[in-house]
């Protein structure tokens, strides 16, 4: 891709496997994501496609200080598995496939780009690229409003998939709220939602 120069992710483009090749498709498309807390400690998201099919669901907590999430699929077999990394100046997760915390299995680390922000921003460095200390280049970029939690994500300069959500207080006091997500083709959908969920999940990182 052009530096420099804003393009999108297109049909024939090589496809962003970072989950499984199995969550690339090789059309655009439009994912409805909807939140629900469960209790004061728990909630859930579930992905469906526009036929209202469900593709993923995730599981984990709401609030604590050792956030988790574990991704499954719509029969509930572990994809993958989402934590946080404690308390640091500029928040992180690791994610690794199924439920493995081994540095083999590793997929990617997200972190937020700068200590304090009043947006939304987070780098995302692949598992061989991981020595976020020492390297300046992410893998990708996601960037947007913080208010309502929307947001693009970037690979270099080409747009991959972007998220919108529209707070409402009555969404907010029946304890669920939606999201739609664009990803466009060969984009690995998992990877998308996964960085949705952290980015929500984190929404007073600034």
């Amino acid at each position: 891709m052009p530096k420099n120069k804003k393009t999108e992710w297109q049909v024939g483009d090589p496809a962003i496997s970072v989950v499984g090749d199995q969550f690339c498709n090789p059309y655009p498309m439009d994912l409805l994501v909807k939140r629900k807390f469960q209790n004061f400690s728990k909630d859930n998201y579930q992905v469906y496609d526009p036929s209202g099919n469900l593709l993923l669901q995730i599981d984990g907590q709401a609030w604590g200080f050792s956030h988790k999430r574990v991704m499954r699929d719509p029969a509930g077999f572990t994809i993958l598995t989402m934590r946080q990394k404690g308390i640091t100046l500029k928040n992180k997760w690791e994610v690794h496939g199924g439920e493995s915390k081994e540095k083999e299995d590793l997929l990617f680390t997200v972190q937020q780009s700068q200590a304090v922000s009043l947006k939304t921003s987070v780098d995302v460095f692949l598992a061989e690229n991981n020595n976020v200390k020492k390297s300046n280049t992410c893998d990708f970029h996601a960037s947007g409003g913080y208010s309502n939690i929307s947001f693009k994500v970037f690979k270099s300069d080409a747009l991959i998939a972007g998220v919108t959500h529209k707070f409402t207080w009555g969404s907010f006091c029946k304890g669920k709220y939606n999201f739609r997500v664009s990803v466009n083709p060969e984009v690995d959908y998992a990877f998308i939602i996964a960085l949705l969920v952290m980015v929500d999940d984190n929404e007073n990182w600034c």
